[in-house]
C-alpha cells in the first residue's frame, strides 16, 4: 500500500454567500433528483447476473425505487452493465423504465478506470459502449472516474474508505494518457449529444479540488464537466481541505452531482480522524449553502442522492425531500 505523504490542505473557509435571488432553472418539485443504486446487488438471489434476468424481473427489482417516491434513477453499470447489452435488451430496459415512470438523467460507469494497468483498454471500450447505451436511453450524462475495483483489504473493512487506495501514478505520461482517453470519450459523447462528468475521488487525478480543476483544464473539452462528489473527499480519515474550499473550487465546474454527507470526529492532539455516513442535513457539509452556491454559479444538472450503509435507498429518499425543501424558488 502506498503511504505517500499527505499533501498540504487548504484550511481557509471562503465565503459562500449568494444573492437573495438566483436564476433558477427548475422548481424544487421538478428538479431532477435521482436515486442511486449503491445497495443494488449485481445478481439475483439465485446468483444469476442482473444482465441475464428477464425484463419482468428488472421491473420488480426497480419497484422499491418507485415506492420511495423517485421519478429519476441513475443507472449503474455495477448493477447492469449497459455497455454489454444488445439492442433488443437495451430497448427492453427502456420499456421497463418507462413502465416504472423512471427517467434516467445519468449513467454511472462504476470502478472501470481507463487507466487500469491490465484492463484500461478494455474499460475504455466499455465506456464507449456505455455512452452509446446512455444516449439510446435518453440520458444526458455519463459519469466516469479513475477509481477502480476495491482491493480485498478494502472489501473486508467495515468502511472501504478506511483503507486508502494506492496513489495515482506520478508519471506524467500516465496522466497524459488519462487526459487523452477522456478527451476521446468526450468527442464521442458530444457527437451523441451527451456530456461526461468526472467524479472527485481520493488518490486519483481527481483526488482534490485543485487537482480536479487542473485535470479538467488539461482535457479542455466542452462536453466534459465535474461531478463534485464532496463525500468522497470529506470521508477520508486524514486532514482534508475545508468543505467550503471544496465547494468554492469545484461547484462552478459541475454538470452533475453525486450528493452525500459524512460526520467527522477529529482529535488533532492524537492525530485521530473518524468518519461515518449520515444524512445530508446532519453531516459537516452545509448543503443549504452549497446548493445555493452551485446554482448561483450556473449549476443546472441532476442530483444523485447516495448513502452508504443501512437502507441507503430510504436515506436517499429522505435526502431528496431535504433537497426539495432547500432548493430556491423563483421570485
Amino acid at each position: 500500500m502506498d503511504r505517500s505523504p499527505v499533501p498540504p490542505v487548504h484550511t481557509e473557509r471562503p465565503s459562500l454567500v449568494t444573492p437573495s435571488r438566483l436564476p433558477v432553472p427548475h422548481t424544487p418539485e421538478d428538479w431532477p433528483i435521482a436515486a442511486a443504486m449503491l445497495q443494488f446487488p449485481p445478481h439475483a438471489a439465485d446468483g444469476t447476473p442482473v444482465s441475464k434476468l428477464d425484463p419482468e424481473e428488472w421491473r420488480r427489482l426497480l419497484q422499491p425505487v418507485v415506492d420511495e417516491g423517485f421519478t429519476h434513477l441513475e443507472l449503474s453499470t455495477a448493477w447492469l452493465p449497459l455497455g454489454d447489452l444488445d439492442r433488443a435488451r437495451l430497448t427492453a430496459l427502456g420499456d421497463v423504465l418507462a413502465d416504472a415512470g423512471l427517467a434516467v438523467p445519468g449513467v454511472g460507469v462504476v470502478r472501470q478506470s481507463v487507466l487500469h494497468p491490465e484492463r484500461g483498454q478494455h474499460n475504455l471500450a466499455f465506456s464507449h459502449r456505455t455512452i452509446d447505451a446512455a444516449a439510446a436511453l435518453g440520458a444526458d450524462i455519463v459519469c466516469l472516474g479513475l477509481h477502480d475495483t476495491l482491493t480485498p483489504e478494502q472489501q473486508r473493512a467495515l468502511w472501504f474508505w478506511t483503507v486508502p487506495p494506492d496513489e495515482a501514478p506520478a508519471d506524467p505520461e500516465v496522466r497524459g494518457l488519462a487526459v487523452r482517453r477522456f478527451r476521446e470519450l468526450g468527442d464521442h459523447a458530444a457527437d451523441l449529444g451527451v456530456e461526461l462528468s468526472l467524479e472527485l475521488y481520493e488518490n486519483t487525478y481527481l483526488g482534490s479540488a485543485d487537482e480536479a480543476i487542473r485535470f479538467l483544464d488539461d482535457i479542455g473539452h466542452d462536453a466534459v464537466g465535474l461531478n463534485p462528489d464532496l463525500g468522497n473527499l470529506i470521508r477520508q480519515q486524514r486532514p482534508i481541505d475545508t468543505w467550503e474550499y471544496l465547494v468554492s473550487v469545484t461547484l462552478p465546474r459541475a454538470n452533475y452531482w453525486h450528493i452525500k454527507n459524512y460526520a467527522r470526529l477529529e482529535d488533532p492532539a492524537a492525530g485521530t480522524v473518524l468518519t461515518h455516513p449520515t444524512s445530508l442535513e446532519l453531516g459537516i457539509v452545509n448543503y443549504r449553502a452549497a446548493v445555493r452556491y452551485a446554482i448561483a454559479h450556473g449549476f443546472t444538472g441532476a442530483f444523485v442522492v447516495e448513502h452508504y450503509g443501512g437502507d441507503g435507498l430510504s436515506v436517499g429518499a429522505a435526502n431528496a425531500a431535504y433537497l426539495r425543501r432547500i432548493l430556491p424558488r423563483t421570485g
